[in-house]
């Protein structure tokens, strides 16, 4: 049986075609994946490790992703999650979205499922060129579908990439970085003192319009009523 799902010798077929055993040691490859990048990274990390860590053969790692670079983005194909639940969170009422949008973040990285690729992605973004390149067309592509529409306002690109710094900043030092007090500190005085530093950047598109600012700065001008 254990043979079967490792050689994709298996009789049966899924009706898309693919054996029972072979969908299992795909799986099982993917899964070792991003233990083995969240562990070391993308340079650290080694096709025969990932094999050994699957319990398989190296040169079915090679059959079933060739590359380490194209296993290394099937690995990360989770963290879009991400990006999804922080859109969702992001499209309710302006008012704590904020909050919101922390607290899908932190939900994401306590999954079990969703941390090594996670930390994956964290640790092998900054020192991996195509890598990195990756990320930023995953993320880039999905912020531009959920966050941007939801904020909406003056300078929303730029404020969008903003929110985006922070959350990911956030992650970094609580569950990489592991900086304390922040990384043993509980979910909710994360969500309500990072929330409001989010809410700021989301709120700062309100009112902005080319006379925005200076219509509030004539405040200054109700002195003139004052005299």
């Amino acid at each position: 049986m254990a043979e079967d799902a490792e050689t994709g010798t298996g009789q049966g077929k899924h009706a898309g075609g693919r054996r029972p055993g072979e969908t299992r040691t795909r799986a099982a490859i993917l899964d070792a994946a991003r233990a083995c990048f969240a562990e070391r990274g993308f340079d650290g990390t080694s096709l025969r490790w990932i094999a050994e860590t699957a319990g398989v053969d190296q040169a079915l790692v090679h059959h079933f992703y060739g590359s380490k670079a194209n296993l290394f983005v099937k690995a990360l194909e989770l963290p879009e999650r991400l990006w999804n639940a922080l859109g969702e969170a992001a499209a309710g009422p302006r008012e704590g979205v904020g909050e919101r949008l922390v607290r899908a973040h932190l939900s994401v990285w306590e999954d079990a499922v969703s941390r090594p690729a996670l930390m994956a992605m964290v640790r092998s973004a900054a020192v991996h060129g195509d890598a990195g390149a990756r990320l930023r067309e995953v993320a880039g592509g999905v912020l531009a579908r959920t966050l941007v529409p939801a904020l909406g306002g003056a300078d929303v690109k730029l404020r969008t990439s903003l929110v985006a710094t922070q959350l990911i900043g956030l992650s970094l030092m609580r569950y990489v970085m592991l900086l304390e007090p922040l990384a043993s500190a509980d979910t909710e005085s994360v969500v309500r003192w990072y929330g409001a530093a989010v809410q700021a950047i989301v709120d700062g598109g309100e009112g902005e319009g080319g006379d925005g600012g200076g219509g509030s700065g004539n405040g200054g001008g109700s002195g003139n009523g004052g005299g």
